[in-house]
């Protein structure tokens, strides 16, 4: 079951205080970006966060779970109507995360 369009958008304005936010479709659902980093996913309308251990001690509730079949645990956030709360999960969690990798570009 794919993500309803508003709640991704919802989620990206919730989350907007951290910085640049971006939610890209991969594979049904969404993969959500911050700065150009992709930082969590929100699949059937939850958001999950890539798991980190500087935010650990941020979490509310920590609630690890797969978010399709097959994937590996992150952090499930239930509290999304948080906007201080989502920007600060999302920045240290960001600051925890290598850089991306630079796209190498097409042979011409």
């Amino acid at each position: 079951m794919a993500s309803n369009p508003d709640f991704v958008q919802f989620i990206a304005d919730q989350c907007s205080g951290a910085g640049d936010i971006l939610a890209k479709k991969m594979f049904g659902d969404y993969g959500i970006y911050c700065d150009g980093k992709i930082f969590g996913l929100i699949c059937d309308d939850s958001l999950y966060l890539k798991p980190t251990d500087a935010v650990l001690p941020l979490l509310r509730a920590v609630d690890l779970r797969p978010p399709y079949p097959g994937a590996k645990d992150y952090f499930y956030i239930a509290d999304v109507d948080d906007r201080d709360y989502l920007a600060l999960l999302v920045r240290e969690t960001c600051k925890a995360l290598p850089e991306p990798k630079p796209k190498k570009g097409k042979p011409l």
